[in-house]
């Protein structure tokens, strides 16, 4: 995640190059991760033979949506990097308040496909699954966290740097 924070941060300064390889590396990193993640998957969730098949396209259709909600993830991160130098109350509103909408959006997809699972596999490996799924995300979120300043933190970086210039 460092990579993709930093990679956001250069992009920031290089529109250009952002424009030019932000489809292509969202794809990629979404399809790698999905990879990834569908071993995880696998390998912790006991999916009995005869339902293997409507679980995993639904599965399938879940992660589609989740690499979507993943995109979006990104687009506010990549306006946080945009404007960290400048952050001012309503960028910061306007920031906050997309990252909230996110946050319910994937409560809401939770929601549904766990419904969904439970009626294919049942509670308990839905909740396997959900538990799986809340884990990789705190991570995530974890991972990204610890990679944004904090806003004081960002009052004291643009202060040490006007007094830098003068």
């Amino acid at each position: 995640m460092k990579k993709l924070f930093v990679f956001l941060l250069a992009a920031s300064f290089c529109p250009t190059l952002f424009a030019q390889s932000d489809k292509e590396d969202i794809a990629m990193i979404q399809a790698m991760f999905g990879k990834q993640k569908k071993d995880l998957v696998t390998q912790y969730m006991n999916i009995p033979a005869d339902k293997a098949d409507k679980f995993w396209a639904m599965y399938d259709e879940y992660e589609d949506k989740r690499k979507g909600l993943g995109r979006e993830r990104i687009d506010i991160l990549k306006g946080y990097a945009d404007n960290f130098q400048k952050l001012d109350d309503k960028t910061a509103t306007e920031l906050t308040n997309k990252k909230l909408v996110w946050q319910d959006k994937y409560s809401k997809l939770q929601s549904t496909y766990f419904k969904k699972f439970s009626q294919t596999i049942g509670g308990l490996e839905a909740s396997k699954l959900m538990q799986l799924e809340d884990y990789i995300e705190n991570n995530l979120r974890l991972s990204i966290q610890e990679e944004i300043p904090f806003i004081g933190e960002l009052d004291k970086t643009k202060a040490s740097g006007a007094a830098n210039h003068n």
